[in-house]
């Protein structure tokens, strides 16, 4: 079985939390656009979508799922995403796709946040994924300083902006031990939007594509 083919797996499994008439949260990545093209054939039996990305949102959109706003929405019975790296605790990575700010922002308005991942995506420790860090253009090289005190390797992501018209610093060589303390920390220093660790608000269930067949977690 391949990596995209366990994606799909993940990501149509995703289904059995997807509830009736409901506007359900979308995350973005290649594993999530699996999971839409799954949500487009119940398209008719849920209200529509609040989106993390433009490309999420144009995906949503060509297959007839209206896509709200997210001020318009008070909050969300569920969230489906995917993640670059997750640990046994549901603490997760994530940014690969430059989306993690909004990605936080759906999370947080979402009673459940679900989880869809290939196997590879498993580890024991966070931090063999560059940790993507959103920054705001200005403070790229202060917030690169910090990075560095802390101990990592930070990498300008050339050429992406994101769709909120900041730039992205990938941390590399960093051993991620206490994730909810890290993410603190690095919320805390003038210039970042926010960062890839979702630990304070991390995965309620994970769905795990695997060679044997789908596992959940929950």
């Amino acid at each position: 079985m391949t990596q995209d083919e366990m994606k799909k797996e993940a990501g149509w499994a995703a289904l059995k939390y997807v509830i009736k008439g409901g506007i359900i949260g979308v995350g973005t990545g290649s594993t999530v656009n699996h999971f839409i093209d799954a949500l487009g054939s119940v398209k008719d039996e849920i209200k529509g979508a609040v989106s993390s990305s433009k490309a999420s949102t144009e995906k949503l959109e060509a297959l007839g799922i209206q896509v709200f706003d997210c001020n318009d929405v008070e909050k969300l019975d569920v969230y489906i995403d995917g993640a670059d790296e997750i640990n046994p605790t549901r603490d997760m990575i994530k940014g690969g796709g430059a989306a993690l700010t909004r990605e936080k922002i759906v999370a947080a308005i979402s009673d459940t946040f679900v989880c869809i991942v290939d196997g590879t995506k498993t580890v024991d420790v966070l931090g063999k994924f560059p940790l993507p860090i959103e920054v705001i253009p200005m403070a790229r090289e202060q917030v690169s300083r910090e990075l560095k005190k802390l101990g990592g390797d930070p990498v300008y992501r050339e050429g992406v902006l994101t769709d909120n018209g900041n730039i992205i610093l990938d941390v590399h060589n960093m051993q991620i031990t206490d994730p909810k303390a890290l993410e603190s920390t690095l919320n805390n220093i003038p210039g970042v939007v926010t960062n890839g660790l979702f630990a304070h608000r991390g995965a309620d269930i994970v769905i795990i594509g695997t060679p044997e067949g789908t596992q959940f977690i929950e």
